[in-house]
């Protein structure tokens, strides 16, 4: 792998871990209804592919759980865990494979992504027997779109441009060289 390529997954790593400390501190219940760890989730994928993409989404959750606590490790982390992976690997492959656009890609991303974690709250709820969440996933799934719209439209406005500044960067930076 090249050193740049690790630099990016650093960086976004990173971001993931301190974008979510940054709302935490307005109170607790801003960072679930932004979800501002998956911002960099996406990014990744989205712009160095599906590895790099469920390399952060695995990395990033169980980092920020062991530094800071968030998310916690029952049941948020197992969750989180699933839907950023699936989320990285997602976007990554419809975008950078796929040439879907990125709209699509962050659209199916964020579908299959809630998908994954709701499939992992059915575990968590029928076979650990944890009573405080959800029985039916598709409650789950649901809140956490009504929940996290703010950041679903965040993230639908946030990560184009973001990825499109990074393209224009890379290619500039690229024609420089030359």
């Amino acid at each position: 792998m090249k050193v740049r390529y690790l630099v990016y997954i650093a960086i976004f790593v990173a971001l993931g871990i301190v974008l979510p400390l940054g709302f935490h501190i307005f109170g607790t219940g801003l960072g679930s209804i932004i979800s501002p760890m998956h911002i960099p989730v996406y990014l990744a994928g989205a712009f160095l592919g599906p590895l790099a993409g469920t390399l952060v989404g695995a990395v990033t959750p169980v980092l920020s759980s062991f530094f800071t606590g968030m998310p916690p490790v029952i049941p948020m982390l197992p969750i989180m865990f699933v839907e950023l992976v699936i989320y990285g690997l997602v976007i990554g492959y419809l975008y950078k494979h796929k040439s879907l656009n990125i709209y699509s890609s962050l659209i199916i991303s964020m579908l299959l992504g809630r998908i994954g974690a709701g499939i992992v709250v059915w575990f968590l709820v029928h076979v650990f027997s944890i009573t405080y969440l959800p029985a039916n996933p598709l409650i789950f799934i649901w809140g956490t779109i009504v929940k996290g719209l703010p950041g679903i439209i965040i993230q639908l406005i946030l990560v184009p441009l973001v990825i499109n500044y990074l393209i224009n960067y890379q290619s500039n930076a690229l024609r420089a060289k030359v």
